[in-house]
């Protein structure tokens, strides 16, 4: 797809704090509030030494120079905005908008008008991936990194302990159950440089607002503002809500769970009926105005805590989803899909009404596939279809998510990108658009690869021989399929499925059967052997761990393996 040179980007004028936000509720935060993103600040440069230049004396990070770099070549000494905009356990299938070949049953159940009109404005990706869990899908965005290269291969959150349930064949070998650290010293964590860090370095305002879960308790990554992010307001180590109430003060007593799942930094909304996704909303839009009052490039990472359980009303739009005759649970689940696009039509609206849409990437994602074992309403196992299976799982339904990202200007008008992309390839696509090189003190090179093109509708060519690759060794708890131990591999159309427990193949044509319902790994030995060694070699350079069979004493051998 051709596109003309983008334009060039004036550097804006310095806008004056006198110009009020404009509320997005009949009710603001009590004005004890605002002072709140200025002490987390102040935090965060205590936390970090407040030293930048001493960072980058050690080679934390360089600045690339504009000449030669996409981003810079559109906007010389200006680097755009950022937005990552992550929701949670969102499936491909929670939206109005249609990520399939055509609009399902389960698509015109929800009503996410800010999701039509980004997908309206820029680029719909059909085949974007995520981890089948949540942390996974976290640390990799932040350091593109591969799940089986960090081993944060399942989610965090009590500190040096792991969630795996009893299996009868198989035990499980040590994670990094830590999650992420910008330094080593924890044990058990991926030691990187988070892209906050790197961006913070670059001149940026990094924000982060909702749910972190990039590390245990305790550990460095449940704080964000150790992350390199300057705000940081309503993340730690849970991995959801305690309620998502106000009137019960975003705490867990009133469902029985103790304070560990407590949502922190909202106080000022405690005892109101505010729903914690407009209070997020407030907060994030509240740093923005100030990053931009103060005349920072900013990046918005605003990770909500919606769809995620518990399902609690959202009173703003359940209604209308009773009266549609939703069995109860899914009319909640609805309500949270809807509460959480209304979040994201008030970013989009807040850009233009500051004058930053020009400058402003804006990239929609989720973090894995929707819930769909347990905790939804009817059967399980049916909510992405025709993707088979869901969240935990490394079926399409698991690991393939629904994606947006607008850019004003650059990215082709109401497109459709179909070209694969891994939640990895965030980080260097991000930190390409800042303008910021691919120098770094880590050793390790990031494995995602910079979708920076695809933004623009120009082909990638280094994508088309591409392997995308998953490894879950871990048991989760709820059965179904694709749920277990396992590890994965696309390359083309074609993707195998490792089962570590039956040691068994299944293996997939995705262009003619994306629901994975014809398994063709008899029937194609060459095929599936040459996969499954090509997934052996790369678990191998990265020396992964795999199972232990209990029957033999003896690690499940890696994919290929004679």
């Amino acid at each position: 797809m051709h596109r003309r040179t983008p334009p060039i980007l004036k550097r804006p004028l310095r806008r004056g704090a006198a110009r009020p936000p404009r509320p997005i509720s009949r009710t603001s935060p009590p004005a004890p509030r605002r002072f709140a993103l200025r002490r987390t600040e102040a935090i965060r440069r205590r936390r970090l030494g407040g030293s930048c230049a001493a960072r980058l004396a050690i080679g934390l990070a360089a600045i690339a120079s504009a000449a030669g770099r996409t981003a810079a070549n559109e906007a010389p000494g200006r680097p755009p905005n950022a937005v990552v905009f992550l929701a949670d356990d969102l499936g491909r299938q929670d939206a109005s908008v249609p990520f399939h070949a055509t609009t399902t049953e389960l698509n015109r159940r929800f009503r996410t008008p800010a999701l039509e009109r980004l997908a309206a404005r820029g680029v719909k990706f059909t085949q974007a991936y995520a981890c089948c869990v949540c942390s996974p899908s976290r640390v990799s965005l932040m350091t593109g990194r591969n799940a089986a290269r960090h081993r944060v291969t399942s989610w965090t959150f009590r500190r040096g302990a792991s969630h795996d349930r009893p299996h009868p064949t198989l035990a499980m070998p040590e994670w990094n159950v830590n999650g992420l650290s910008p330094e080593p010293g924890t044990e058990r964590t991926a030691v990187a440089t988070p892209l906050p860090a790197l961006l913070r370095c670059a001149g940026y305002r990094t924000i982060h607002v909702g749910k972190a879960r990039f590390g245990a308790q305790g550990a460095p990554g449940s704080d964000p503002l150790r992350l390199g992010f300057d705000v940081h307001v309503g993340g730690h180590a849970a991995g959801s809500p305690g309620s998502y109430l106000g009137r019960n003060a975003f705490r867990g007593a009133a469902r029985g769970a103790d304070a560990d799942w407590d949502v922190p930094g909202l106080e000022a909304y405690h005892g109101r009926d505010v729903f914690l996704t407009e209070a997020l909303t407030r907060e994030a839009l509240r740093a923005v105005d100030r990053a931009v009052a103060d005349d920072k490039p900013f990046l918005l990472h605003l990770a909500h805590d919606a769809v995620h359980l518990p399902l609690e009303e959202d009173r703003r739009f359940v209604r209308a989803y009773r009266e549609a005759g939703l069995d109860p649970a899914e009319a909640t689940y609805a309500a949270l899909v809807e509460g959480l696009d209304r979040s994201l039509g008030d970013v989009v609206a807040q850009r233009e009404r500051l004058g930053v849409s020009d400058r402003t990437v804006l990239l929609f994602v989720s973090d894995n596939g929707g819930l769909s074992a347990h905790g939804r309403g009817g059967p399980p196992h049916v909510r992405n279809r025709p993707l088979s299976s869901g969240k935990g799982s490394l079926r399409e339904g698991g690991i393939r998510v629904p994606m947006l990202a607008v850019w004003p200007g650059r990215t082709p008008t109401a497109s459709t990108c179909t070209t694969p992309v891994m939640i990895e390839d965030f980080f260097p696509t991000v930190r390409e658009l800042a303008g910021v090189s691919h120098a770094s003190p880590d050793a390790t090179p990031p494995d995602g690869l910079s979708f920076v093109p695809l933004l623009h509708g120009l082909p990638d060519p280094r994508r088309d021989q591409r392997p995308l690759t998953w490894h879950d060794r871990h048991a989760w708890g709820p059965v179904g399929p694709g749920i277990g131990p396992a590890s994965a591999l696309r390359l083309g159309d074609w993707k195998l499925i490792d089962d570590h427990a039956g040691q068994r193949y299944e293996l997939f044509d995705l262009a003619a059967d994306l629901g994975e319902t014809r398994n063709r790994a008899d029937e194609l030995p060459e095929l599936r052997t040459r996969l499954a060694r090509a997934w052996g070699a790369r678990l191998a350079v990265v020396g992964e761990q795999m199972p232990t069979d209990k029957a033999t004493v003896a690690p499940v051998p890696y994919p290929g393996a004679p």
